[in-house]
């Protein structure tokens, strides 16, 4: 966040931005366009690119908070589909639900333009040196 570096190639596929971030609640805010190309014969989004979308918001709701030299590793994640999604834009909401020293625990939703929530997913991380991050997931 903040400039530290170029929008990375996914989160730049999935069509990611930045609506909000709040350092101070752990909250984060964003925006998401699911493509025609990513449906199913049934004109549905593929669950793998939701899973995306929800991984890519974990990530930078903890992102958000650490300090110019620390960065996140994703350890787990699970995700709950609830409602299929139509292509369009989407907005997810992240958060951090505890943090332990550099453990964290997370969780996010992707909603759809009708305010339905489409899946949500529950992740833990780990706060690492910068210099670690090109072997983070």
């Amino acid at each position: 966040m903040e400039g530290r570096a170029p929008l990375p190639p996914a989160a730049a596929t999935l069509g990611m931005e930045l609506i909000e971030a709040d350092l101070e609640k752990g909250t984060i805010e964003l925006g998401f366009t699911a493509r025609e190309e990513w449906t199913n014969p049934a004109g549905n989004v593929l669950g793998a690119f939701i899973a995306a979308m929800l991984y890519d918001t974990v990530g930078p709701a903890l992102l958000a908070t650490l300090a110019h030299d620390q960065f996140q590793a994703t350890e787990k994640i699970e995700v709950h589909f609830l409602n299929p999604l139509r292509p369009g834009r989407v907005v997810a909401r992240g958060r951090i639900l505890e943090r332990n020293g550099d453990e964290a625990v997370l969780d996010a939703e992707l909603i759809d333009g009708n305010e339905t929530t489409i899946a949500t997913a529950t992740a833990t991380a780990r706060v690492i040196p910068l210099d670690h991050a090109p072997h983070a997931v």
